[in-house]
């Protein structure tokens, strides 16, 4: 929540610090964002999703709750989108969308009566920033490092498979580390407190028991369908894909400058994210279906544990917000099962 301290600091810094807390939860949404059903933390609040509608929760500075009930941007209106393997990045896409735009909404609230102002042209270098910075951290720079390996003499090119697992080990550093170092910035910490609370309610609504903050509270912070699980699965994927893929590639058309092999590599990577983001989504959905039992357990295990780095203990307030936000994502469904806290419906 807004900091009074914040009042002593000057225009230009409070924007620019603003900015800069805008562009990392972005990018916390774009690689931890949840497949088709579930929610998103954003700044002091959560979204939930519920078929073609989401709700979105907010707790301002005064420590009031305000939410709202809104349309699901989504791709899969043609039915032959909502095929398996085919539904998979049209889902990736939609969820981003929706998930930036519900992001942009929080910071407009926690936001309201500040002296910065979030405009238009805020939110679009937010969501520039967010993908060039994902697009840099998690493809370019494992890619040069992987490279690296090559000079060192520790790894092959990029035809043999040595490579691209230095670049799948690199992307798991990377983004571990990313994670742990913002997890230091107050306001993303709070966000990771959200999305424990999002994972929580969604436990207890699961669980068939009357939804509230007392019984969200005793339910796990990590959830099998999360987005940090579909990472995990997309970089496993890719190790796989790219080992096959791009020596066939190459062996088709290598340019002679070793720039542009590998500029073409990176565009190719890119490229394949289509098919890559397509499987994962397949697969988490089946790992979240399997019943209990080993098979589940291996499936679901490591990306539990990355949870742990992405999810913190929330407290009551966070977990009253998360509440409202399923409640208005339920909307007439909710009845008398799902017990919110006084709030301002918008």
């Amino acid at each position: 929540m807004p900091h009074k301290d914040d009042a002593r600091q000057g225009a230009p810094a409070r924007a620019a610090g603003k900015m800069s807390r805008m562009v990392m939860t972005a990018l916390y949404a774009l690689t931890s964002a949840c497949p088709t059903v579930g929610g998103q933390a954003v700044m002091e609040g959560v979204m939930m999703r519920n078929g073609e509608s989401y709700g979105l929760a907010v707790r301002q500075a005064d420590g009031a709750i305000v939410a709202r009930r809104l349309p699901w941007f989504s791709l899969l209106r043609h039915p032959w989108l909502k095929k398996p393997f085919l539904r998979g990045f049209p889902v990736l896409l939609e969820t981003l969308v929706n998930g930036i735009r519900a992001l942009n909404r929080s910071v407009e609230v926690v936001a309201q009566g500040q002296e910065e102002e979030i405009t238009g042209w805020h939110l679009v270098a937010t969501m520039a920033a967010a993908l060039l910075m994902a697009i840099g951290l998690f493809v370019v720079v494992p890619h040069l490092l992987s490279l690296g390996m090559l000079w060192l003499n520790l790894g092959g090119d990029v035809e043999g498979l040595t490579f691209h697992l230095w670049d799948g080990f690199f992307k798991c550093c990377i983004f571990m580390g990313y994670i742990k170092i913002i997890s230091y910035v107050p306001d993303i910490r709070r966000v990771f407190q959200y999305h424990g609370a999002e994972h929580k309610t969604i436990h207890a609504f699961e669980s068939g028991e009357e939804v509230n903050a007392a019984n969200a509270a005793r339910m796990s912070r990590l959830h099998p369908r999360c987005g940090t699980t579909f990472l995990l699965f997309v970089i496993c994927i890719s190790i796989i894909l790219h080992a096959v893929l791009v020596p066939m590639l190459l062996a088709l058309y290598t340019p002679q400058s070793a720039v542009a092999k590998h500029a073409l590599t990176l565009f190719f990577k890119l490229l394949l994210m289509v098919p890559i983001s397509a499987l994962a989504y397949e697969l988490i959905r089946y790992a979240a279906r399997l019943p209990e039992g080993p098979l589940a357990r291996v499936l679901q295990a490591p990306g539990l544990s990355l949870q742990k780095l992405t999810t913190y203990e929330p407290d009551e307030s966070q977990l009253e917000v998360a509440v409202v936000a399923l409640a208005e994502a339920l909307g007439p469904e909710a009845g008398e099962r799902v017990r919110t806290v006084p709030y301002t419906a918008q």
